[in-house]
């Protein structure tokens, strides 16, 4: 998905010429942190509410230092370039431009829900995380498991710390009972970091039933 598709147009844009109190009241009433600036729908750059609230009401825009740069996406860019523009600038809004002309903003709201849409997080179910050394990595591998157990991978992702060289692999599984699964990585000497799907979710039931049992004994 393009950020040209996400554009909400509900959200005003600011200028120059604005006082600091505009851009305060714009905020708030929008509950965003930041505001992108344009003069003739050009992008200039964008403002943050800490700037505005250590400056005085009537200043104006053009008085304080607009922040421009690594701070908009392209109207073509995927749309998880502006998740990582907006973590790395940590930006409650991501503009979209075209060249320099401002097309229109993505909120960080909007760009979690459409993460969650991406990596079927609504879909049923189950995560798995494992941990090895980033050598040690197979998907094919990790794949057979999965499917040797009647289920499938239906997202897949990886991240390794650069200093240890570990990965953390995150694999999303086709459904929610997981036990059979992870019985199986540990019986090929996986690390199972976390896993969270039925399997869990009943385990702790089940522990708290007797916690309560036990208890309710003394």
């Amino acid at each position: 998905m393009l950020t040209r598709e996400l554009i909400s147009n509900s959200i005003p844009y600011l200028h120059k010429e604005d006082k600091v109190h505009h851009a305060l009241q714009l905020m708030n009433d929008y509950h965003v942190a930041h505001l992108p600036v344009v003069e003739n729908d050009s992008y200039l750059g964008i403002i943050s509410e800490e700037q505005l609230l250590q400056s005085d009401d009537d200043d104006t825009l053009d008085e304080l230092h607009i922040t421009d740069g690594t701070t908009s996406v392209q109207a073509n860019d995927h749309f998880l370039k502006a998740i990582q523009t907006a973590v790395i600038n940590k930006l409650s809004v991501v503009p979209v431009v075209e060249e320099k002309h401002l097309l229109g903003i993505v909120t960080y709201n909007d760009l979690l829900r459409n993460a969650s849409n991406f990596m079927s997080l609504n879909e049923p179910g189950a995560l798995i995380v494992l941990e090895m050394d980033s050598k040690n990595y197979s998907f094919n591998e990790i794949n057979r498991i999965v499917e040797s157990n009647d289920a499938q991978i239906t997202q897949l992702n990886t991240f390794t710390d650069p200093e240890s060289g570990m990965s953390q692999i995150t694999i999303r599984v086709s459904k929610l009972e997981v036990s059979d699964i992870i019985g199986t990585f540990q019986r090929y000497e996986y690390n199972v970091k976390y896993y969270f799907g039925e399997e869990l979710f009943e385990n702790e039931l089940r522990t708290n039933y007797d916690n309560l049992m036990n208890y309710l004994k003394i």
